[in-house]
């Protein structure tokens, strides 16, 4: 077995020490947080970061603002070089870094005013911006030398629970139905290994692939979009699914490829009608949902995802992608998850 694989089987026992810590020890850090932000009068609440922790900073701000704490997401190195006024305001700000040693994060804590507090969120309790945070939220994914699969769902869990948390929402309800993703991501786990062959030659050879959603899920297209550039060296495309209809759809005929990722959600139905508009025009979805979906013709095939929950949705649809990758790899003779330019920490600009 490969690297990329075993940490990709990793992601249930690394979602479940996750989980394990915030319901019992590290509960006194989500009641700190809430405590400070009921008590100071902040302004504003940012999410940044680089990578795979940008991507997720989308899904958090997307909980939190559905939970009533209106939130905002910037890029890491475009708030260090052109949006540090927003710090005229009071502000609460959530830094995100699975190494916590990523170069733009680690520039921004030297500019940070006294009127910021500063949350960080990594998977490295040593490294730089544990250590400078003003507070500090770890997850407990455990070593990870390849591109990001169980960093990236063990911070995208953890920032949830923080969400839930903060506003109220952080209870026997909700752990039970992590419990219950964490048993069905094993499963699914399983599901896509045994089904792996029939997807590879359902899409077949790739030189390009666009992947779409909405909402929380826009974190998982992204992150799958950055998984295949970085394993598989493919050009792919991530969109917001509204924003797909305005212009890029008129990219799709005949060898047109994509990912299409469909939760039980306030945007349901404009995604299935993407993913069959798609197929009318000739080119190809995977469509990612967790509804069952009756659908007679050659152009899209359906990949279950059991998570009815549609932020728990966005972590457990990631596995099909995931396998999908390790298997594409092995089928054209090479390891995925290794890298040709750069290292898993980017530590220069």
């Amino acid at each position: 077995m490969n690297l990329f694989l075993k940490e990709i089987l990793e992601q249930p026992a690394a979602l479940q020490r996750t989980l394990e810590y915030y319901e019992s020890e590290g509960k006194y850090l989500l009641d700190k947080l809430k405590e400070t932000l009921m008590s100071e009068s902040f302004e504003q609440v940012i999410f940044t970061g680089m990578g795979s922790s940008y991507f997720t900073s989308f899904a958090a701000a997307n909980l939190f603002n559905g939970a009533g704490i209106t939130s905002h997401v910037i890029n890491a190195s475009e708030l260090l070089h052109y949006n540090l006024h927003v710090f005229q305001k009071k502000t609460l700000l959530f830094c995100l870094s699975q190494s916590g040693e990523s170069y733009e994060i680690k520039a921004l804590q030297n500019k940070l005013p006294e009127n910021v507090l500063c949350v960080g969120i990594s998977n490295e309790a040593d490294s730089t911006l544990a250590q400078k945070a003003d507070m500090t939220f770890l997850s407990y994914a455990g070593p990870e030398y390849t591109t990001s699969t169980k960093t990236y769902v063990s911070i995208q869990l953890m920032v949830y629970i923080i969400g839930w948390a903060l506003s109220g929402q952080w209870d026997q309800d909700k752990i039970d139905a992590i419990k219950n993703m964490v048993a069905s991501f094993q499963s699914d786990l399983e599901y896509y290994q045994n089904k792996i062959d029939g997807i590879l030659d359902f899409m077949g050879d790739l030189s390009s692939l666009h992947l779409i959603a909405r909402g929380a899920c826009y974190s998982t297209a992204m992150q799958s979009s950055l998984m295949f550039k970085e394993t598989l060296k493919v050009m792919t495309t991530g969109y917001l699914g509204g924003e797909f209809r305005h212009g890029p759809m008129e990219m799709v005929q005949e060898g047109f490829k994509s990912v299409l990722f469909a939760p039980k959600s306030k945007t349901y139905e404009q995604s299935i009608r993407m993913a069959k508009d798609i197929a009318q025009f000739g080119g190809k979805v995977l469509l990612v949902t967790n509804k069952d979906i009756p659908y007679d013709g050659d152009n899209i095939m359906i990949l279950p995802v059991r998570e009815k929950d549609e932020y728990l949705f966005s972590i457990q649809s990631i596995i099909p992608v995931q396998i999908f990758i390790d298997a594409y790899a092995k089928r054209k003779g090479f390891e995925a998850g290794t890298f040709a330019h750069g290292n898993k920490v980017t530590a220069t600009e």
